[in-house]
Order: structure tokens, then sequence, then C-alpha cells
């Protein structure tokens, strides 16, 4: 048995990809577009596991809201520098739920929603303004 992918259904195809490419770090391994089924498919890896993909699945025109169901559970990534990864991530304007305050783990959401764990590779010493930064919304 050899592990593939994890889809996920998009709203927005560009606010997805910047926010897994640009503020991840991700890395676009192929697209399909299908205009005979309306939808575009792309799949993205970490560099460090390209063979673990994330395929994001947007429905051209779809007015379906898929929810923010927490029976999914969420995505996780180990980081090298995890206070790096949540400034670039607020910088881009996105909110960190639950902030890096131990120097180990960090959530934020993606676009459409999808709870994403960022992991620290080791511990890093606590550090302002994460330490005392409180939780915000759910993750």
């Amino acid at each position: 048995m050899k592990y593939l992918h994890t889809m996920i259904r998009v709203r927005d195809l560009d606010a997805t990809l910047k926010f897994f490419c640009e503020g991840l770090g991700l890395k676009e391994n192929r697209r399909m577009d299908n205009e005979q089924g309306k939808y575009t498919l792309v799949f993205l890896s970490a560099p460090e596991t390209p063979q673990a993909e994330i395929e994001l699945t947007y429905n051209w025109g779809s007015e379906e809201d898929y929810g923010s169901a927490r029976n999914f559970g969420h995505l996780a990534f180990r980081v090298d520098d995890i206070y790096a990864t949540c400034e670039r991530l607020q910088a881009m304007g996105y909110t960190i739920n639950r902030p890096p305050r131990d120097g180990h783990m960090a959530f934020v959401r993606s676009p459409d929603l999808i709870s994403v764990e960022l992991l620290q590779e080791g511990h890093l010493p606590p550090k302002e303004p994460w330490a005392s930064m409180p939780n915000t919304g759910t993750w």
C-alpha cells in the first residue's frame, strides 16, 4: 500500500494557492483542468516530502458551502522556524488561531477554513509576542 494524497475542496483557488505556496512554502507539482467536468485539480507538496500530496479540488462556478466540519481534522507540517512561519502568515493577513506559545506548535486556517497545524522541528524557547498571545477562534 502507498499513501497518495489528501483532497480538500476549495472555494477560491488563487487565495488557497497563495496560502499554501507563498505562506507555507508548498510547491505545485501538477495541475489538471477538466472542461467537461468543470473542475480543476492542483497537487501540492512540501519540498522535503514530494510524494505526500494535497489535492486541491476547485469546482468552477460552484456555490456549494463546504462548511467547516471538524470531522476532517487538520493538515500538519513540520517547519524549521515556527516563529518565522507564523510571522510570514500573519503579515499576509492570516490569523494565527493557536499561537506558538510553547515554541513548538501553532494552528492557522486556510482561506477555506482548513485547519493547519505547524510543528517546530525540535523546540524553540518561548518568545514574545507569541508567548502571551491568546487563542483566537477555533482551529
